[in-house]
């Protein structure tokens, strides 16, 4: 498990790229860098990480289903995911 401060950290991000994308995007049109600068840095969505949606573990994400590889691979192998089954050949 993540440490809890990490997770909001990651989610206060997240809401404030989602507030200032409309005034990014108009000042990225313009080519106001000098304006992009003033900016609040956590605003940039390149600061965002993607992080497990049930433990917050923030490697071997897949984005296909929003968690890591672990808890995958758990839920798969318990059936609680619809349409993966385990491969065999």
């Amino acid at each position: 498990m993540a440490k809890e401060s990490m997770k909001a950290r990651d989610r206060k991000r997240a809401k404030m790229v989602e507030k200032y994308a409309a005034k990014r995007a108009e000042l990225k049109a313009k080519g106001d860098y000098e304006g992009l600068q003033k900016l609040p840095k956590n605003a940039s969505p390149v600061r965002l990480h993607n992080r497990c949606k049930l433990t917050g573990r923030p490697k071997g994400y897949m984005r296909q289903f929003g968690i890591s590889r672990i808890n995958f691979r758990e839920m798969a192998a318990s059936g609680l995911i619809p349409g993966v089954k385990k491969a065999s050949w």
